[in-house]
């Protein structure tokens, strides 16, 4: 389903309402009021409940940075829309309460670079220097990166003429530029970029769902990592819990690839996490688990299902800089974290124009 949701949404009652995909019977432990609509009603005691947004972030993914079609000038527009908080009048509009508050941090959802999987190393570096350019010049607060599939070198060995020993091959050149340390007890030779922290109140877990394989990729969570997550959650059943990863862990967005003319029958693995089954037992033993973040798909959707609501959050780069994908336009997500475990997720055009 399309759209995104309001927190009034998440605190009604009843299930008159659309609860996405899965439908009501399939919400498990709580029961989401959903609509299409930015501006959100609300009824009963619920929607009067007190509470207190202690969170707002930026979810950001998909920029692709390269030096082609004013990609960097594209970038720097996304980082200022949100520095200045231009973003106030569409939430405004929408119903949402200190709409111009700023953005306390920014989550960047991975395929940072263009692309360093079918490249050599001159042209990888190029791309990073560019955005950390671009970065440098427009934003001064706090980033936390996921990995994303376009931002490992050299996973196409024969196009990009890597042999793999490389000291940065595959995640490490990106775990450097973007200062991701593997998580605690992690074994570094398995170059996990996988960790977490606390905003607030809130604890935030960035995943590596890119898992490396012979020619390619596919979306999973290796088991070294699984083990991890288990662990983490764990020790922080008390706080309520985001997730964010590049590939989505469920998401709808893959039917639109699936059910098309072909007709075909799977969902590629390079879509989708494919051990999402465990996932979904394990967020169903941690119902501090409440909302996951992704990207990749460069579609936007809302899922409800057990108790987790996932957002895939479009891309910064739309249809790679040439346009909207689909019927998605370039833009990002506000997402407003609040004290009582609810949450409010907009996407936000920031008015990308796609030229030469």
């Amino acid at each position: 389903m399309n759209g995104d949701i309001s927190r009034r949404g998440v605190l009604g009652v009843g299930l008159g309402a659309s609860v996405g995909l899965a439908g009501a019977a399939l919400l498990g432990r709580r029961v989401l009021a959903q609509q299409d609509t930015p501006a959100a009603t609300g009824s009963g005691p619920a929607a009067a409940k007190p509470c207190k947004r202690v969170v707002r972030l930026a979810h950001i993914t998909d920029t692709h940075i390269q030096p082609e079609l004013r990609v960097p000038e594209g970038v720097a527009s996304c980082l200022t829309h949100i520095r200045e908080k231009k973003f106030a009048d569409a939430l405004a509009a929408g119903g949402a309460g200190a709409a111009s508050d700023k953005v306390d941090l920014i989550l960047h959802g991975g395929d940072v670079i263009f692309d360093a999987m079918d490249v050599g190393e001159a042209r990888t570096k190029e791309q990073w220097g560019l955005y950390q350019k671009v970065l440098a010049d427009n934003w001064s607060g706090p980033i936390y990166h996921a990995v994303g599939n376009h931002d490992c070198w050299g996973l196409n060995k024969k196009v990009s003429g890597t042999t793999g020993d490389e000291e940065l091959w595959g995640k490490r050149w990106a775990m450097q530029e973007l200062k991701i340390k593997p998580a605690a007890n992690v074994d570094t030779k398995a170059f996990g970029a996988y960790y977490s922290f606390d905003q607030n109140g809130w604890h935030i877990v960035v995943l590596d769902s890119v898992q490396v394989e012979p020619g390619g990729y596919f979306g999973g969570i290796d088991d070294a990592q699984f083990d991890w997550l288990k662990g983490d959650l764990l020790l922080n059943k008390m706080y309520p819990t985001l997730l964010v990863s590049h590939i989505s862990l469920f998401t709808a967005t893959v039917l639109d690839r699936a059910l098309n003319d072909k007709r075909e029958r799977v969902v590629h693995p390079a879509l989708m996490c494919i051990d999402y089954g465990r996932l979904k037992k394990l967020f169903l033993e941690n119902p501090q688990v409440k909302v996951a973040l992704s990207g990749h798909m460069h579609l936007k959707d809302r899922v409800d299902y057990c108790g987790v609501s996932y957002f895939c959050n479009g891309a910064v780069c739309g249809g790679w800089w040439k346009g909207p994908h689909k019927e998605c336009d370039a833009g990002y997500a506000v997402v407003d974290l609040f004290d009582d475990g609810t949450f409010e997720n907009r996407y936000v055009g920031y008015g990308w124009k796609a030229g030469a």
